[in-house]
């Protein structure tokens, strides 16, 4: 898609968009919305100018290797290590001519037992040694809070990362590491259940307002409440010098592997680990795409900083609760009276007084956990990244409600992710980005969904911060289609007349390792997608002969994915 930039960059300032674009009124106003009740339920197809209408608050409501494997395989191994390219994090993305994104692969969420134990040894080293065969740069691995320091404050249990850690770099692959400080278990994809420390548990059954919070009183576990960031309700630590204390072990006890093996640290910011409220959380059907989620900002500690904020702004009423004519979980955005098109309050000086707050509340934390991280981290020669929701539902509509409820302050007339990218660019962080797999046309339209649209508002995000820009698949995909979008979208082709705008993603990670990837038919596609990512957008060789590449790196590798295909699935 492309658009001229002045126009583009005009948008990203706050101007709104009038042509070209879905969120253009001719197409809203078609938009013919049911009554809640009559909807079916629809998959999950996914991660001031202050108007005279003010719309105060309503009242409160109450594995071993096999040593039988051909010479010729073994002898392709090492010709593609020799190969690999450079891992480019950092930068701005490939030069000209010297393009190619790099990819890495998730591990399975439960990699590393509860027990501190790699999963399925065997499994995981042929695994390990199939992706490098196949080009792939390197991995992610989510390093959990609730596994490390399960136990006690301060007590670091490294054991089966250690050997993990070391199988990759016995391989020869890079490592993406996520301080993963969330609970596993309740998102898409959660196939496991890791909970937080047990000690961090029993500090919130004993204060529950450490825990998100909507207007309805439900609480939400995933991750301590923001609220509470500097406060010091852990055994006499804050939440963020928790995660600060732990970033600190982790470098410490890996610090012969940071900069070599392992090459960039994602720092977990909120559920899923992404920089985001849990506004649309789907354990116990709570919520279902693609309703509008909730504000979660109805603990004791979030309301505090609410109230000092109103009476800070001069309108004290507005400080004891947010907005409760915000509709429920599954509601749609006319559905409700804060989110409506016509005279809603998101448009109004209380809806953009409230907004500001939320979404700067969520900013601030990024602001102290970054600083730490950066902090830490600093002359190890690792990169620092922040994960960013894909939230595209309703992204058609004027008050872009799913992203108000998450945290992300971006409607119609307002960017809502060039104040993130600018965030991250002050700790030269990577903003790394969910959903790139997905076409505007593969989601329900009804619902207004625009993930095409969305990737290329933060694309342009980061283009004017000046931040690198890297990227995931939302959903598991193993089809061709799904891997020409994420070509696609990884070489950020804007204007092509646009002097300085021919940059790649600095990397894309796949989700996710899994036996379903290992079968033949996804294998084969999955290899040349990648050799075709490291081609890069630039390459002047025919694509012909770069799917003969692939087909060979296909045929080579089998032993080594057959192996890994039968130990994953016992």
């Amino acid at each position: 898609m492309a658009f001229n930039l002045t126009h583009q960059l005009g948008a990203l300032a706050g101007t709104p968009i009038k042509s070209g674009e879905m969120t253009a009124p001719s197409v809203e106003s078609s938009l013919s919305v049911s009554p809640p009740s009559a909807r079916m339920p629809i998959s999950m197809n996914v991660n001031y100018n202050p108007s005279i209408n003010v719309s105060p608050p309503m009242s409160p409501v109450l594995g071993a290797r096999r040593t039988d494997l051909s010479v010729a395989c073994k002898a392709f191994a090492v010709e593609t290590m020799e190969e690999q390219r450079t891992y480019k994090e950092g930068g701005m993305g490939g030069e000209r001519g010297k393009g190619g994104v790099p990819v890495f692969v998730m591990m399975p969420l439960d990699s590393v037992t509860m027990g501190n134990t790699v999963n399925r040894r065997k499994a995981m080293r042929a695994s390990l040694q199939a992706l490098k065969s196949a080009g792939v740069e390197g991995i992610m691995i989510d390093v959990w809070w609730g596994l490390v320091e399960r136990e006690a404050p301060g007590a670091y249990n490294w054991g089966g990362y250690n050997e993990l850690l070391e199988m990759a770099k016995k391989v020869g692959l890079k490592v993406q590491a996520v301080m993963s400080f969330h609970q596993c278990g309740g998102n898409v994809g959660d196939s496991v259940t890791i909970p937080l420390p047990q000690w961090v548990v029993e500090e919130v059954d004993k204060d529950p307002e450490l825990a998100y919070t909507d207007q309805w009183g439900r609480r939400n576990h995933e991750y301590i409440s923001l609220g509470a960031d500097t406060l010091p309700v852990l055994k006499g630590r804050t939440p963020v010098q928790c995660y600060s204390d732990f970033m600190r072990a982790f470098r410490d006890n890996f610090k012969h592997l940071l900069g070599d093996t392992i090459v960039e640290i994602q720092v977990g910011m909120g559920p899923a680990g992404e920089l985001r409220y849990p506004s649309y959380p789907e354990q116990d059907g709570t919520w279902r795409f693609p309703g509008i989620g909730a504000f979660q900002c109805y603990d004791k500690y979030s309301l505090s900083s609410l109230k000092a904020a109103a009476e800070a702004y001069g309108k004290p009423e507005w400080g004891g609760t947010g907005p409760t004519d915000a509709g429920h979980y599954n509601n749609w955005p006319e559905d409700t009276q804060f989110f409506k098109k016509e005279d809603g309050g998101w448009n109004t000086e209380y809806g953009e007084f409230f907004l500001t707050w939320y979404s700067q509340m969520l900013l601030d934390h990024g602001e102290r956990i970054l600083s730490s991280a950066k902090s830490i981290f600093e002359n190890t020669g690792v990169k620092i990244s922040v994960k960013i929701a894909g939230i595209h539902w309703h992204y058609g509509t004027r008050s872009h409600a799913p992203e108000l409820t998450a945290g992300y302050y971006n409607t119609r007339f307002r960017d809502g992710y060039l104040p993130i990218a600018q965030m991250l660019a002050r700790h030269n962080a990577i903003f790394n980005f969910t959903c790139i797999e997905m076409r505007d046309h593969e989601q329900p339209q009804d619902a207004l969904c625009a993930p095409e649209k969305l990737v290329n508002q933060v694309a342009l995000a980061t283009l004017a911060a000046e931040v690198p820009l890297a990227g995931e698949n939302a959903l598991p995909r193993y089809d061709d289609y799904a891997h020409e979008q994420i070509l696609k979208a990884s070489a950020l082709s804007f204007d092509q007349n646009s002097e300085g705008e021919n940059r790649e993603m600095c990397a894309f990670t796949y989700l996710r390792m899994n036996p379903e990837l290992f079968k033949a038919e996804n294998w084969g596609k999955f290899v040349g997608f990648v050799k075709k990512m490291g081609e890069g957008r630039d390459s002047d060789r025919c694509r012909e002969e770069v799917e003969r590449e692939a087909e060979h790196f296909v045929h080579v590798t089998q032993p080594l994915v057959q192996e890994a295909a039968v130990a994953l699935t016992h």
